[in-house]
């Protein structure tokens, strides 16, 4: 019997069960304006894993001295957004008043509930002198009975993230509960993700804790019970497989899950809803103005047409 490779685009959704992997999505390539991103959930293969219905790799991409990111005001609902660098920074404003610059390792944690707005650019200094820009960032579909919940703006630096080392892997655990401890970012439903480096010859085990988990690859090589899988790449994971994750080249990736979703979501835009009356009412109030705005930042992005 033959095994599972991702290594063929035509296998994408090929299945062996003597692997503990249900499916190997490749990620979309989608322009934002800025530069592209590599759009990996929601896929064909696969709308979410545990609560998280949005994945995006952004770069890397190098902007030229005097130019940078600009993600103008937009509007969110639903969900919680998981902003996570591995490459150069990001600032945050948002319609509650925040102004965050994340950097490298450290976590923004934007809930959204039933209304926010924030924008995404370069700061005057990193524009001034350029630089390559790296991460991930996710949406979490908020609970039914948390989708209209007030919005929450939270940020955690690196040194507060908890991390641990065994069998020649790094791990760092960015939310919820994972690997024996528990990261101080609080969450809204069972899920976790976690930011794992392994050396050349590392192995890590990731135990069947949660219902849905997949492992996104960052860098490297894994193998997963004589398997191999290549760089950015999603492998998701069988449930109630618990499984050793090798390296004979080093490999980074995160893994994340958590528990099924109460239900079905639908996404549209920048909008998260379990009722799509929910989306028609997020796009009345864009389109008049009731959604606030970000002190310092007063342009924004209109309502897509379609």
């Amino acid at each position: 019997m033959s095994r599972l490779a991702d290594a063929d685009p035509e296998c994408r959704q090929q299945r062996d069960t003597e692997v503990p992997v249900e499916t190997v999505i490749i990620p979309n390539m989608r322009d934002i304006g800025d530069f592209s991103v590599r759009r990996v959930l929601p896929a064909p293969e696969r709308r979410a894993v545990g609560p998280f219905v949005f994945f995006d790799h952004m770069g890397p991409t190098t902007f030229a001295p005097g130019n940078g990111l600009d993600i103008r005001p937009h509007p969110h609902i639903g969900l919680s957004t998981l902003t996570y660098l591995y490459e150069g920074s990001i600032l945050h404003r948002d319609s509650l008043g925040y102004k965050q610059q994340i950097t490298p390792g450290a976590v923004n944690w934007m809930t959204a509930g039933r209304g926010i707005v924030h924008s995404e650019r370069s700061g005057e200094r990193v524009r001034e002198q350029g630089q390559t820009l790296m991460g991930l960032q996710v949406w979490v579909a908020l609970p039914k009975a948390l989708e209209q919940c007030a919005a929450q703006f939270m940020h955690y630096s690196v040194s507060s993230l908890p991390e641990l080392e065994a069998d020649g892997a790094r791990i760092r655990v960015v939310a919820g509960e994972c690997f024996g401890v528990h990261a101080r970012l609080e969450t809204h439903s069972p899920l976790f993700y976690a930011d794992i480096s392994i050396a050349p010859g590392g192995r890590v085990k990731i135990a069947a804790d949660y219902t849905e988990r997949a492992i996104y690859l960052m860098a490297g090589t894994i193998e997963v019970d004589g398997a191999t899988f290549t760089e950015r790449r999603m492998v998701v994971l069988k449930p109630s497989a618990e499984i050793i994750v090798h390296s004979a080249t080093g490999a980074s990736f995160v893994v994340l899950g958590g528990e099924p979703l109460d239900g079905p979501r639908h996404l549209w835009w920048n909008f998260v809803a379990s009722d799509r009356e929910l989306i028609e009412q997020a796009k009345s109030d864009w389109r008049d103005g009731k959604f606030g705005h970000v002190p310092g930042d007063h342009d924004f992005i209109p309502l897509p047409e379609s």
